[in-house]
């Protein structure tokens, strides 16, 4: 029997998921003009709110990337990355992580699309309850990236201890 060629699947996740990351912030850029309401957003919801942020740097905002040569090295290592990711997906057998890995690659090209246009990537969404944030303000690539890599790890781990237990039964 012929493996299944789940490739197809990996880059319409990925496509989908830069796409609608694109839009997103194109929609709080332009139509709602987030930038000129800086710290008063939009509330959306009592726990969640629409606020600018210029990210100029990477998760949680190490490497913060003031000048131009830091910006294009930044640039340079998400490119990596996202080429190891996409390598990733595309020699992948398992359907569920070539998925992860589609919004791991399409997270990440969309978030690198900001830091070459624009020099920063585009972080709009806030979720807090009263003053505490479980996470620094985001953007939908962050969230697929977060979404993605824990599923491969949820999956490795499960199915790690799956086969450790059928290899002890024996």
């Amino acid at each position: 029997m012929a493996a299944v060629n789940h490739r197809p699947l990996g880059l319409t996740v990925a496509i989908v998921t830069l796409a609608l990351d694109q839009l997103i912030k194109y929609t709080v850029t332009y139509p709602l003009a987030l930038k000129s309401r800086m710290d008063e957003g939009i509330e959306i919801l009592p726990i969640f709110r629409l606020r600018w942020l210029e990210n100029r740097g990477v998760s949680m905002g190490f490497f913060h990337a003031d000048t131009d040569m830091m910006r294009w090295i930044l640039v340079g290592m998400t490119m990596l990355i996202a080429t190891f990711v996409g390598v990733w997906m595309w020699r992948e057998k398992a359907r569920q992580d070539v998925a992860a890995l589609g919004l791991v690659l399409g997270g990440a090209i969309g978030n690198i699309v900001d830091r070459v246009r624009l020099g920063y990537v585009v972080d709009y969404a806030d979720l807090h309850f009263g003053e505490w944030r479980p996470f620094l303000i985001f953007n939908l690539a962050d969230a697929a990236i977060t979404i993605g890599v824990l599923i491969l790890l949820a999956r490795a781990l499960l199915l790690r201890e799956k086969g450790a237990k059928t290899e002890s039964l024996n």
